[in-house]
């Protein structure tokens, strides 16, 4: 799915990260431009009359559209009397006009990357909050989504959209490279990681023939949210307010990569290095060529080793945890794509139909998810015999099924929050805030000051 949260998108969400924080300091969408129908979709038909609803979605590649057409065409076979034209490639951008503006142009159903909107989609209320439809189908959604994945797709109550596949990110090794240290499996715990990743890392001159990690924010989705969720992090207290400042795993996570940097040979040293790196989404990747011996990465890039024609022996596992936590191993950071329904559809009735199948249906999740090689988004998906077979693809099904894998909270400004802390890591990481302490607490006052407004 990049895709795609904070530095960059994946092959098979070519906007999620970078669009999550694209969009973060966008204007929050007004409710008040849309028509709107009642949430239990009485304006629209789903009872036998022929009715055509409109799906806008993001997926842009041959795979990626070609698996949502056939779930679309299994769809109308179930559902005779709803017509349903899709509409490939659209961004968020696009999507906000469209349904700030209301009227027929409108969308009936959207789907997004960008998981950091949540809460303005939910806020604003320009999707339509799916609980009664839930209940009146008798879904559960506590039983039927994961728990991070239905936690990123609701903001303080409302359930405005639900997951359509997830991504979920774990370490990529390599084992030549593994072989050639003397290490036999990989590691669990950080500080078995911090000694793989020195003793991997070879130097050349003033820079390096191989490094074992590149720990920098400006690093390939080594972003704080990324690292966070191997503590747990919250970002935000019960009273809503940032608790960065005062929940110790963040301080942690910050002084860690910290550390990790000067056992590497410094800061400057590896962003030098850095720069010599190909792009993130192309045969030139640093993990592909070798350059650098593990990776933080998600699922999706299974399937991108594979079609680079990559010449590497490599696996995945789950990335290691905080020493204090090793009973915790196993755990990710996890994402995903949303999908919902538009306040100003007069088809909220059959648009559920669709909705429901799309996200529910364990068979169109499964063949989804196998087709463009993302993280089915249901409890029955996930546990499928249909499912991929291959053991580094399989990685991802175990963390999202990890208890204690977590994501990023919504809030009603999007992913503004986690800007500001990685902008907070850029500058502790290069020594420009030596006061950590000082930096998260006035950061804390940046996020909660933002989020006022926003409201």
């Amino acid at each position: 799915m990049p895709s795609n949260r904070i530095p960059a998108p994946t092959p098979t969400r070519p906007r999620r990260l970078a669009a999550a924080l694209g969009l973060s300091t966008a204007v929050v969408l007004l409710a008040a431009g849309c028509t709107g129908t009642d949430s239990t979709g009485s304006a629209g038909s789903a009872d036998g009359k022929d009715v055509t609803i409109t799906f806008w979605h993001g997926w842009s590649q041959p795979d990626e559209t070609g698996a949502i057409n056939a779930n679309i065409a299994n769809f109308e076979k179930l559902h005779p009397n709803i017509h349903v034209k899709v509409v490939a490639n659209v961004s968020d951008d696009k999507s906000e006009q469209a349904l700030r503006a209301g009227g027929p142009d409108a969308p009936d159903v959207v789907s997004s990357f960008t998981t950091d909107n949540v809460g303005k989609f939910c806020a604003s209320g320009v999707w339509t909050d799916l609980t009664p439809f839930l209940r009146k189908d008798g879904i559960d959604p506590a039983t039927t989504f994961p728990a991070p994945m239905l936690k990123y797709s609701q903001f303080q109550g409302d359930q405005c959209s639900l997951p359509l596949l997830g991504d979920a990110y774990g370490l990529y090794y390599n084992k030549t490279e593994f072989a050639a240290a003397g290490i036999t499996r990989p590691p669990r715990t950080l500080n078995e990681f911090d000694a793989d990743a020195v003793k991997l890392t070879i130097a050349k001159g003033d820079g390096y023939q191989q490094l074992g990690f590149m720990p920098d924010y400006h690093g390939y989705e080594t972003a704080p949210a990324h690292y966070l969720a191997q503590w747990g992090a919250t970002y935000f207290g019960p009273d809503g307010r940032s608790d960065i400042a005062t929940d110790p795993s963040v301080a942690a996570m910050m002084t860690w990569q910290k550390n990790l940097i000067g056992q590497l040979g410094g800061y400057d040293k590896l962003e030098r290095f850095r720069t010599t790196f190909g792009d993130e989404f192309s045969a030139k990747n640093p993990f592909e060529t070798g350059q650098v011996a593990m990776a933080l990465d998600g699922e999706w890039r299974t399937e991108s080793i594979a079609e680079d024609k990559a010449s590497i022996d490599w696996a995945t596992a789950p990335f290691p945890v905080p020493d204090a936590l090793a009973g915790t191993y196993g755990r990710g950071y996890q994402t995903g794509t949303i999908i919902g329904i538009a306040r100003s559809s007069q088809q909220q009735a059959a648009a559920w139909e669709l909705v429901k199948y799309l996200t529910t249906d364990t068979n169109a999740v499964v063949s989804f998810a196998n087709a463009i090689h993302n993280v089915p988004s249901t409890i029955a998906a996930l546990n499928s015999p249909q499912l991929d077979a291959d053991p580094n693809f399989r990685t991802f099904l175990d963390i999202a099924r990890n208890p204690y894998s977590s994501t990023t909270p919504a809030s009603i400004n999007g992913g503004a929050y986690q800007v500001s802390l990685q902008n907070l890591g850029y500058d502790f990481e290069s020594g420009r805030q030596s006061d950590l302490a000082a930096g998260l607490a006035a950061t804390a006052k940046e996020i909660d000051t933002a989020v006022a407004q926003a409201k």
